[in-house]
């Protein structure tokens, strides 16, 4: 089936991809985040370095970086990996200070309370700190998560298959058809992945609805 000349099952197929390079990245990059957010929470001295310079990864150009990448990696300049590896380093920039600072969020009385029941600093931060911190740490990801939908189409200059090669193949014929349609489909990817993380969230904070409640 085409719409406004463009082929609906090569849209399917180029969204599959296009999730996979920016959902992969978002789960890899908070991965990743979480220790360095903590570090940089109970070590003061390293908040500044830790949190600036993982900011400073998102300055470096998107392109710039995926045309690095194969020479660092040693890989292809068509394998997704370069974009995945990238898109990590944009995640955990956008993700490092959220999470500092939904653990800072977390009552020093709460952590406190934790620790005369008889919990250790790591069960403490998987029972206590990090569900209480969800709902901030929950709010960056939504950014990262478009982001990261958003930064990936740029891959398309390097010829990377997902949705942003709708957008060259609409310049390139100076077609608006595939570029309408493309960026359509890129705006529902991040709507989807939006409410998959506010389901997530739902889901791990069930004594937020017993207070609305």
């Amino acid at each position: 089936m085409r719409v406004l000349g463009t082929d609906l099952s090569e849209v399917a197929s180029f969204a599959v991809q296009h999730a996979y390079l920016a959902g992969v990245p978002l789960l890899l990059g908070l991965l990743i985040s979480l220790p360095l957010g903590w570090v940089a929470l109970r070590r003061r001295w390293l908040y500044p370095p830790v949190i600036v310079g993982t900011g400073l990864l998102y300055t470096i150009p998107s392109l710039a970086l995926f045309v690095l990448l194969p020479g660092i990696l040693g890989t292809q300049i068509l394998d997704p990996l370069n974009v995945i590896v990238a898109m990590t380093l944009y995640t955990i920039a956008l993700l490092t200070r959220t999470v500092a600072d939904g653990l800072g969020s977390v009552p020093d009385h709460v952590r406190q309370a934790a620790t005369a029941m008889g919990y250790g600093p790591l069960r403490r931060f998987f029972a206590v700190e990090l569900p209480m911190a969800v709902p901030v740490i929950s709010a960056g990801l939504r950014v990262a998560a478009v982001s990261n939908v958003s930064m990936v189409s740029v891959a398309a200059l390097i010829g990377v298959s997902q949705l942003g090669l709708l957008f060259t193949d609409g310049f390139s014929r100076s077609a608006m058809g595939p570029i309408v349609i493309g960026v359509l489909a890129c705006v529902l990817l991040a709507l989807l992945f939006d409410l998959l993380i506010l389901a997530v969230t739902r889901a791990l904070t069930p004594w937020r609805r017993a207070v609305r409640a």
